[in-house]
């Protein structure tokens, strides 16, 4: 098994690159925009912006023996719809959460069947299921991304490729360094989800708080008080 971990120089991407070292993947590429900030053990460090498509397609062309793919790479800013920046916030992560998660996806897709199929794997959240105040440019990408993810296992699934969706709630990275409230850890959160991929898994549910937010999404929609 090689694997591409993007957003890996820090928090969950760090502790992906981690595990699938101490798990034995053959090769470890753990890709961030500087790939000096690395300092993972035994991986791989390359260089990679998932906006920038024409350093993607060399990328691609260049890590051949890729099999498995963990989209990991994501930002979060906060904004409301009453911002006057909100569209452009909004625009901006989705650049990355959703647009940067494709692209990535189809750069290496004709790679992983070329080796005979593979995985690959998009971190979302909870998120993807829950609103809140300041949260709507990360839950619109979110969501936005769950889809992809279910689009992408449609046509790919006959391919021979799975494809996985992880949700966890709030984990203990720089995201998240400003919310007081318990948090898990990445390390808990990549064995989990690896261990749930290794069994064929195509949705992980990491934690109590995705799983009641997907529950929750599947309620009704209250009527508009009197």
């Amino acid at each position: 098994m090689t694997v591409l971990v993007t957003g890996a120089n820090r928090g969950l991407g760090s502790a992906f690159a981690s595990a699938l070292v101490e798990r034995g993947a053959m090769k470890v590429y753990a890709a961030a925009r500087d790939p000096e900030a690395i300092r993972t053990p035994g991986v791989t460090a390359v260089g990679l912006d998932v906006t920038d498509h024409t350093q993607l397609a060399g990328l691609a062309e260049r890590l051949s023996d890729v099999t498995m793919v963990i989209n990991n790479s994501g930002i979060h800013r906060r904004t409301s719809l009453f911002d006057d920046d909100a569209v452009d916030v909004v625009e901006s992560v989705l650049r990355t959460n959703l647009l940067g998660t494709l692209a990535v996806s189809a750069a290496f897709t004709p790679v992983i069947i070329a080796n005979g199929a593979g995985v690959i794997a998009n971190m979302l959240s909870a998120g993807s299921w829950l609103a809140g105040p300041g949260n709507l440019a990360y839950a619109v990408s979110k969501a936005a991304a769950l889809s992809l993810t279910n689009n992408m296992r449609a046509e790919l699934g006959p391919k021979g490729v799975q494809v996985t969706a992880i949700h966890a709630g709030f984990i203990d990275t720089d995201m998240m360094a400003a919310f007081p409230g318990a948090k898990l850890s990445p390390r808990d959160v990549s064995n989990a989800a690896l261990s749930a991929i290794a069994e064929g898994a195509q949705e992980v549910l990491v934690d109590e708080m995705s799983w009641r937010a997907k529950t929750a999404s599947a309620l009704p929609v209250p009527g508009f008080p009197a």
